[in-house]
């Protein structure tokens, strides 16, 4: 998990996501990506109360890809998986993908989309920012999961759509698939998200 200045209420709920699994043997490494020092203090102070399970890291920050790439650099675990600070899992999220691992080596999933208007299903399309595409036709950052092989010979860029740009370059050397279940919780109301932002820009373009 990366975090700059998503409020803490929103970190503590995902945090609590994790926690919450019903598959226990996990690491949770949150890469604290320059936040302001009240919210990174707040951070450290919950994670105290999980430390058999929560890395907490700090660094200047470098943007959510870079971030992500440092997890991984950390990571012990067989398979890797990534949860944005301002979403959550639902309890099976990670039994879920487990299941979905066979024959693959790294899948992506559809959500749980939490809108405030139809609108909110539709982000900008990676080929066309003037045009929107629909969240399920999208590769998200937050539901890839795979094995820990696939996120160390690929890292991700900072750029807009590093997610399906990550998946694709995935495919050239690695079996993947889009699975069809919704355990990942995306709350896309959120009006200061990556892609709320991405889709304000283009407006303001157009």
């Amino acid at each position: 998990m990366a975090v700059f200045n998503t409020p803490f209420e929103l970190v503590k709920r995902a945090i609590d996501s994790v926690i919450k699994q019903d598959f226990k043997d996990f690491e949770l490494l949150i890469i604290d990506d320059g936040s302001s020092m009240s919210l990174s203090l707040d951070i450290l102070q919950y994670c105290t109360h999980f430390e058999d399970r929560i890395s907490y890291i700090r660094s200047r920050n470098v943007g959510q890809s870079f971030a992500i790439n440092r997890a991984v650099h950390f990571a012990k675990g067989e398979y890797i998986t990534i949860i944005d600070a301002d979403d959550e899992y639902k309890p099976n999220h990670l039994t879920t993908c487990i299941h979905e691992m066979v024959n693959a080596d790294l899948i992506a999933s559809l959500t749980e989309t939490v809108v405030s208007s139809n609108e909110d299903y539709y982000v900008a399309d990676k080929y066309d920012l003037h045009k929107n595409i629909h969240v399920d036709d999208c590769i998200l950052f937050a539901t890839l999961f795979g094995k820990k092989e696939v996120f160390k010979s690929i890292r991700f860029e900072n750029r807009y759509s590093a997610d399906s740009h990550f998946y694709e370059q995935a495919a050239k050397k690695w079996k993947v698939k889009k699975s069809q279940n919704r355990t990942y919780i995306y709350y896309r109301n959120i009006a200061n998200s990556i892609t709320a932002l991405q889709k304000q820009s283009r407006v303001l373009v157009s």
